[in-house]
């Protein structure tokens, strides 16, 4: 089979409906390599790189509660900063590029997906954004 390890995906077939932090950025433990106390960072089997962790919710409104909140490992040499929050909103809207999904079934025996990314940063204005931008001026 051509597929093999992670399976690259954009953000819009991921999160069409846009996905919002909800947890602070931080460094995913290597439990292999952690021991008597002693916290150890995971890294990236492929990449080598160090592996941090954001939880993210997920803007699609046909999500029960449970499905809503997912885990987005970032892939990245130094501590990824989220972008800046926005005025009026309670939650911080956030992209992601260089996605990959990975299947797994999980405890609960079901298909579940490991999300991993390279970059995350502001949400980028689309064309319809501009669009209503310069409808209003």
């Amino acid at each position: 089979m051509a597929l093999q390890g992670p399976i690259p995906v954009t953000f819009a077939m991921v999160f069409p409906h846009g996905c919002y932090i909800v947890g602070e950025v931080e460094p995913v433990k290597d439990f292999d390599a952690s021991s008597n106390g002693r916290f150890v960072q995971a890294r990236d089997k492929q990449t080598a790189e160090l592996v941090w962790q954001v939880a993210v919710m997920d803007g699609d409104p046909t999500l029960k509660p449970a499905q809503k909140t997912v885990a987005v490992k970032i892939l990245a040499p130094v501590q990824p900063v989220p972008p800046q929050p926005m005025p009026g909103l309670p939650f911080t809207p956030v992209e992601f590029d260089g996605m990959s999904v990975t299947p797994y079934v999980n405890a609960a025996g079901r298909l579940a997906y490991s999300i991993k990314v390279h970059e995350m940063h502001a949400p980028r204005p689309t064309a319809q954004t501009a669009k209503a931008g310069k409808d209003a001026a």
